[in-house]
């Protein structure tokens, strides 16, 4: 048994009164007319990515590097951490030998599987080995399908429980919603603290 099954193995044998899950038929969600004109919009003003939108079948590659330049600062060859098919990357999350490997990448590029409206956060299912390329990376682009995007995130979390294969795999997902930032208590804004300091969301429109 793993520590976590016995963190929650000991509070099921603690637990001394149990409640029904409140009822949420009732509630007023949050929707839109267009969900993913609202979901454009939050992009590139609350969560503070910026947004690129291709076609299907159009070369990811060249959209990457004209966002991200071909080389950082003039020093070195750009480095692109990813395993979709589609990307040429120099390393592969399903293939280095430990997860620190991935911070040399400049630019980590992974794939979405649902868009919220209400706040621009992306599910990101972990459909890769190493999940630190979501983190370790300067820049981060997601790949995003403009017909996964939904209204908010009770609609988001119904559609991650019915798909049976989210966490077949690796067990663990997060949203993400546009570059890491903190800001201590005079105010001082950092990027990346925690994560990549800049957010790339392309947004394929199907043909």
């Amino acid at each position: 048994m793993s520590s976590k099954e016995n963190i929650l193995d000991a509070l099921r044998r603690h637990t001394r009164e149990t409640y029904e899950m409140p009822d949420l038929s009732r509630l007023n969600l949050i929707t839109f007319s267009d969900p993913v004109a609202e979901f454009k919009a939050k992009t590139t003003t609350t969560a503070g990515a910026r947004l690129v939108e291709m076609a299907e079948g159009e070369d990811l590659n060249a959209i990457i590097r004209t966002v991200v330049g071909d080389s950082v600062a003039d020093t070195h060859p750009l480095v692109i951490a990813s395993n979709l098919p589609d990307v040429t990357a120099q390393l592969n999350p399903d293939t280095v030998s430990e997860a620190q490997e991935l911070a040399r990448a400049d630019v980590g590029v992974i794939r979405g599987t649902i868009g919220v409206a209400e706040n621009a956060c992306i599910w990101i299912p972990q459909t890769m080995k190493e999940r630190a390329i979501c983190f370790a990376s300067e820049q981060l682009v997601i790949v995003l399908s403009a017909d996964s995007i939904v209204n908010n995130m009770h609609e988001a979390y119904a559609r991650i429980a019915s798909s049976p294969d989210s966490f077949s795999q690796y067990k663990f997902g997060t949203f993400i919603s546009g570059p890491s930032k903190t800001a201590d208590i005079e105010g001082a804004l950092v990027y990346g603290a925690q994560a990549a300091r800049g957010v790339t969301v392309v947004l394929v429109n199907k043909k």
